[in-house]
């Protein structure tokens, strides 16, 4: 039906315009009225067949030549139908149909060479698509048009880079994961074997004081509880269920707290710890969750500490509440600065198990520090630093929960 439209509409202006420019006699009009009629039938009938006929080519560049073919065949017509009709002598008509003749050829070896070069990218972007769908996504056509075309080869390159990217993430996340399931599965069996050889040796009666093999059954049940702990609230980070309620909380009180629970550790690494804070420095955060950072971060800085070692936990207040953990550890390495807080990832010194614990602390204070709209990160060594903000509330108005802009 558009089609139909179309070519009514071209007969009707071609008509109208002859008429306007020509004044032609009745004669001359129902002439041109006919040839008009047989251009524009014969116009629609090749858009209608053409396409149907292009899919069944196995090139573009068959389509191409015969579309200009078409076309310079209804202009070449179109224009001896009209040499004739202006009654030239023959050596005028043969001269027009040797220079239409001769334009007709030109205009196909210039299509020919525009043909070339479209086909040639073409092919560029056919080659680049198969390398990728065999698997090789490295490659890019790197062609550059302002056409649909140039449109296409940019949008398949981009394709080829996000999909490369996300591979390379997909290796990277498979290695971690099978590198953190290694070491579960390592701290996993250092208390289970522990707890069998203790089990054994109270069974036959060799255990020369079960007071201790008990006490010692105790230690590994409880890192084994707290292993198991770390795993499932991690799952729950994982899969987004954290829900907290924040409210007005005392970062220094808190830090102060985590400072004395963790002191008797500190001194049995000959390791002190100091607290560095404002008499009461407030933030909009949940205290047990709060907790459990601090008490993470600073286990950790305590386990990285040389013998002697000393570590700073500092709480500024102001529109940023920032707590700060330092220790005299070695650090974070600097390539591995922005994967520390990476889910199944223990490549960094600070995650070592020969060091001790599961590795799990820095990825589930990331978790909460989120949860509770905050921001965590650390700093390249030397000196482990690592740090937390949380939305800032003024302490005349914790009462109220009036919250200052986080960064």
């Amino acid at each position: 039906m558009r089609l139909l439209l179309s070519a009514t509409l071209l007969l009707l202006t071609g008509l109208a315009l002859f008429e306007v420019f020509m004044r032609p006699s009745a004669a001359a009009r129902l002439e041109v009225g006919v040839i008009f009629s047989l251009m524009v039938i014969t116009s629609a009938g090749m858009a209608l067949a053409l396409p149907r006929l292009a899919r069944s080519f196995k090139s573009l560049r068959v389509t191409l030549m015969l579309l200009a073919v078409v076309s310079f065949g209804l202009v070449t017509a179109g224009i001896v139908v009209a040499a004739l009709r202006m009654f030239l002598s023959q050596h005028d008509a043969g001269l027009t149909l040797v220079v239409v003749g001769f334009g007709v050829v030109a205009a196909l070896v210039f299509a020919i060479a525009v043909n070339s070069s479209l086909t040639a990218d073409l092919r560029k972007i056919a080659a680049t698509t198969s390398r990728i769908a065999a698997g090789d996504l490295s490659p890019r056509s790197g062609l550059i048009r302002n056409d649909e075309v140039g449109q296409l080869a940019l949008a398949i390159d981009e394709m080829a880079a996000t999909l490369e990217s996300a591979e390379k993430n997909r290796l990277h996340d498979e290695k971690a994961r099978r590198s953190f399931f290694a070491a579960v599965g390592h701290d996993l069996r250092t208390p289970l074997a522990s707890l069998n050889a203790a089990v054994e040796a109270l069974q036959d009666g060799v255990a020369s004081d079960p007071s201790r093999f008990l006490e010692a059954m105790k230690g590994d049940i409880t890192a084994l509880s707290r292993l198991v702990d770390d795993l499932f609230l991690l799952a729950q980070i994982e899969s987004g269920a954290l829900d907290f309620e924040s409210g007005p909380v005392d970062l220094t009180e808190l830090a102060d707290e985590a400072v004395e629970v963790l002191g008797p550790i500190a001194t049995r690494k000959r390791v002190s710890l100091r607290l560095e804070a404002g008499p009461r420095v407030f933030a909009s955060a949940r205290p047990d969750s709060v907790a459990r950072v601090l008490r993470n971060l600073l286990d950790n800085a305590i386990r990285h500490s040389p013998l002697g070692g000393e570590v700073v936990v500092t709480v500024a207040n102001g529109a940023l509440t920032t707590v700060t953990v330092r220790d005299d550890g070695p650090g974070f390495e600097s390539d591995f600065v922005d994967r520390a807080f990476d889910r199944f990832t223990r490549d960094d010194p600070a995650r070592s198990r020969e060091t001790g614990g599961a590795g799990l602390g820095l990825a589930i204070a990331d978790g909460f520090v989120s949860a509770m709209g905050g921001e965590i990160w650390a700093a390249p060594g030397p000196g482990g630093v690592v740090a937390f903000q949380l939305p800032g509330v003024l302490e005349d108005d914790a009462s109220n929960r009036t919250l200052l802009p986080n960064r």
